[in-house]
């Protein structure tokens, strides 16, 4: 039962990083790789303000939050200058530069010795100790991130995002600002991932730099392709699946070990199917 639940809080954070990056990557068609960025400064931050300074997790959250929104502001008018493929290839090296950073900045991060023993959320007195409360607690947020992210669809500007991805300059003609619209959800995606890497560290209780690599950003750009771009249940369903694959692979009868090499393989002959007979993902609205 245990693990069950274990499976559970990974598919709730993997889902918040895959809904998040589904509205940059399928409601404006921006191919970001740098997802697994925010998702590191968000739980770094948590881990650092929560261990060093004692601030409650909720603090630490908020704080996260913020650091991730400057920083996707910031790197969102750089990549403002690239489209298509030269705009993912930015945001993949800005990815590898957080990396870097997380790796070998040691007197914050602790480099690849990683962050020991972060402390679990708590409130008004309760500690989220048990796993079946952080579930909880984590499934609220992924309630919390899926409603605000169908209210942003179904806007006005959700909207007008789509008409972006379709064609930005019939779009640009009626006098709308598309760099700021592309902007504004770039940075809405890079909060939302901030807020998974808040719960991935007071969950794991331990980070260090391989979790936030370039890989981690192509796993959840895979979730989205998967579930389905431009469709926020089909990210859901995506990180389920995804999050349960190897251990499909166990009943199967490969061992651990070779599950967790083989789940690599099966992502990737995934990706070269979906791409070949259903581009658009399983339930998505979109070709990317």
């Amino acid at each position: 039962m245990e693990y069950i639940i274990h499976l559970a809080i990974l598919t709730s954070i993997f889902a918040i990083l895959g809904i998040g990056l589904n509205l940059v990557v399928g409601y404006t068609g921006l191919l970001s790789v740098a997802h697994a960025a925010f998702y590191g400064i968000g739980s770094y931050a948590t881990a650092i303000f929560m261990k060093s300074f004692g601030v409650n997790f909720f603090i630490a959250l908020l704080i996260g939050i913020i650091f991730s929104a400057i920083a996707s502001f910031l790197i969102g008018l750089v990549l403002s200058r690239f489209k298509d493929d030269y705009y993912a290839l930015a945001s993949l090296g800005f990815n590898i530069i957080v990396w870097s950073i997380f790796l070998n900045w040691q007197s914050v991060t602790r480099g690849p010795l990683g962050i020991p023993a972060i402390g679990r959320p708590e409130l008004f007195g309760f500690v989220f100790s048990e796993n079946i409360f952080f579930l909880i607690l984590s499934l609220i947020f992924v309630a919390l991130v899926f409603g605000v992210s169908v209210f942003i669809g179904n806007s006005s500007f959700g909207r007008v995002l789509k008409a972006i991805r379709e064609d930005e300059k019939a779009i640009q003609v009626f006098g709308y600002n598309t760099q700021m619209y592309k902007l504004t959800i770039f940075v809405i995606g890079a909060v939302l991932a901030s807020v998974a890497g808040s719960l991935y560290a007071t969950y794991i209780t331990f980070i260090d730099p391989t979790a936030f690599n370039v890989m981690e950003s192509v796993f959840v750009l895979s979730i989205i392709i998967l579930g389905g771009l431009a469709n926020l249940k089909g990210s859901v369903i995506g990180a389920l699946f995804l999050i349960l694959l190897p251990e499909l692979l166990r009943f199967v009868g490969f061992p651990s070990d070779v599950a967790a090499q083989m789940r690599q393989l099966v992502y990737g002959l995934l990706l070269v199917l979906l791409m070949l007979y259903r581009p658009q993902g399983l339930m998505g609205e979109y070709k990317l």
